[in-house]
């Protein structure tokens, strides 16, 4: 990984579900760096969803993109062919009610994983990085309450079975399954688990975290609970993603959070910057919200922009795109 930098040659590397909202930003990372050809997964390439990948610096010389369905192992297969590096990054994230959970969001996620992992071990894939979530972590009742989630931590997974809460449950078995698959193989794994992730966009459709982001800030309630949210910025999570393939002490999964911030400090901020909006007026304070211990990832050399940075660029961009006035 960090030889084939040191070379000077190009390390070809698979990015799954390229046109969404992290992945294009991991994209982004990798071409900006000058090390990488990608080749991202898309589900349609006719779709002008992802027409703005080819317009990334770089895109048109060390970008291929290619079709693939993580259901179809074949084509998970002729993707990550010939690659030394992979990014998993494809999940599905389901929104309203669910008909069929196991159909819609359990088996893409899971069968989705084991075939991207199953094509990385045959194609010898020198490291697999796989995105999971806090999702994965912190939905569990036998942790201590108030204590600090850390990488120890696991959703139970029966418990979010009960609750239905299929998107946790969803995350929490398929990195189960892609840790169980490493240590059956010896297939180089590591995970990352960003907590709600925001920032600008590259995509031209809003994406299901920058939602609730949005709805902080464009008055659709006037009354909020004033609890502390866990964010990260996508361009933080793109580097996270890129320093655990590339460190070679990097190993087993890792927590990607910024510090949290209250939904007041949230509003206040962007009502400094932003005094035309239409802001909540109201807030009703909650306690007992998570927090995450992110040392391990900052041992990588991992840091955080602030986030009153990630706000005011998010806005920024929501505004030029015409999705705040």
């Amino acid at each position: 990984m960090e030889a084939a930098a040191e070379r000077g040659t190009v390390v070809t590397a698979c990015v799954t579900g390229a046109g969404g909202f992290l992945a294009s930003w991991l994209v982004k990372l990798l071409l900006s760096t000058g090390r990488y050809a990608v080749r991202g997964t898309v589900r349609d390439l006719g779709d002008g969803k992802n027409a703005h990948l080819m317009t990334l610096e770089d895109a048109g010389e060390r970008l291929q993109l290619v079709k693939a369905d993580m259901l179809d192992y074949g084509s998970v297969a002729s993707a990550v062919a010939g690659c030394e590096g992979v990014f998993h990054v494809a999940s599905p994230v389901p929104s309203g009610q669910l008909s069929n959970p196991e159909a819609d969001v359990i088996a893409p996620a899971v069968t989705g994983t084991l075939n991207v992992l199953k094509a990385c071990h045959e194609a010898k894939v020198k490291r697999v990085v796989v995105v999971s979530s806090v999702a994965a972590v912190f939905n569990n009742p036998n942790w201590p309450k108030g204590e600090a989630f850390t990488e120890d931590s696991w959703s139970d997974a029966e418990y979010c079975r009960k609750n239905e809460e299929w998107y946790f449950l969803s995350k929490t078995l398929a990195e189960h399954e892609a840790f169980a698959y490493a240590a059956k193989t010896g297939l180089d794994i590591v995970t990352i688990c960003p907590s709600l992730v925001i920032g600008p966009l590259l995509q031209p459709t809003v994406n299901a975290s920058v939602k609730i982001f949005l709805g902080y800030i464009k008055g659709d309630q006037e009354t909020v609970n004033n609890g502390s949210m866990n964010l990260v910025d996508v361009r933080d999570v793109a580097d996270a993603l890129l320093l655990a393939y590339e460190n070679p002490q990097a190993s087993g999964r890792y927590l990607c959070c910024s510090p949290a911030i209250r939904v007041s400090d949230i509003v206040n901020t962007l009502k400094t910057s932003y005094p035309t909006h239409t802001y909540p007026q109201k807030f009703v304070e909650v306690e007992g919200s998570n927090t995450y211990i992110t040392e391990k990832l900052r041992k990588l050399g991992w840091t955080s922009r602030p986030m009153e940075e990630t706000l005011r660029d998010s806005v920024d961009c929501y505004r030029a795109l015409g999705i705040l006035n």
